[in-house]
């Protein structure tokens, strides 16, 4: 799991980067929790579909957005994390120049910054987005939303409410072919404190839908 530094708009970013085996394997991007409550690259959740990603074949770059850890700036309310999300997308894309697709991922502050990127970036093809906190953020830029994936929650949310989410999903207006997901796991609070195991097993029946199995991709 090499340790990798490149340059963002704010200065360094510090990330972590598992490299594919195979050349023109898709890229998948990693993005944290609020910075202002904790949340850095190391969250448990990232940290899993981390490795989710790797074990099924995908480069795969996970970072501390600015102001966390070893990552230069200062925190900047979303826009300057979305252009750091931007920056780490660019870098994984000149490490795999021949990378034929891109997802991501995020979890609560970083789900919303992964749906902003979405939009801006036709080549994501696939997204995972794990307690997006609708009730705190804006989500109506999602319109329509241009790729397929998956919301997760769990139903104890009170950071995030669950019904807030399928307030969303339910407005957002769905390009052709485009099909928006949404699970809950029943029990789990915002941080999926003792679920994460089930709410990895959810993330993985999805991808193995989308993807194929991980023992596929090996």
């Amino acid at each position: 799991m090499p340790e990798v530094i490149f340059t963002g708009p704010a200065g360094r970013i510090e990330g972590r980067y598992q490299p594919a085996k195979e050349k023109g394997a898709p890229i998948a991007i990693i993005l944290h929790p609020h910075p202002q409550f904790g949340g850095t690259m190391n969250n448990q959740i990232v940290y899993n579909l981390y490795y989710d990603f790797a074990k099924r074949g995908f480069s795969v770059l996970r970072f501390n957005f600015r102001g966390v850890g070893r990552s230069q700036g200062a925190f900047d309310h979303g826009q300057g994390e979305l252009s750091d999300a931007a920056a780490a997308l660019d870098w994984a894309q000149a490490m795999n120049p021949d990378a034929r697709a891109c997802w991501i991922a995020g979890v609560s502050f970083g789900a919303w910054i992964g749906m902003q990127l979405l939009m801006r970036r036709p080549e994501i093809e696939g997204f995972i987005s794990i307690a997006a906190m609708a009730n705190r953020y804006d989500f109506s830029f999602l319109a329509p939303c241009p790729s397929s994936g998956l919301f997760v929650h769990g139903s104890e949310d009170r950071v995030a409410p669950v019904k807030d989410v399928v307030s969303v999903i339910e407005k957002v207006k769905t390009q052709k072919g485009v099909k928006l997901e949404h699970a809950v796991i029943d029990g789990a609070n915002h941080f999926f404190d003792g679920r994460v195991d089930e709410l990895m097993v959810s993330v993985d029946e999805y991808l193995d839908k989308r993807l194929g199995t991980a023992e596929e991709a090996a």
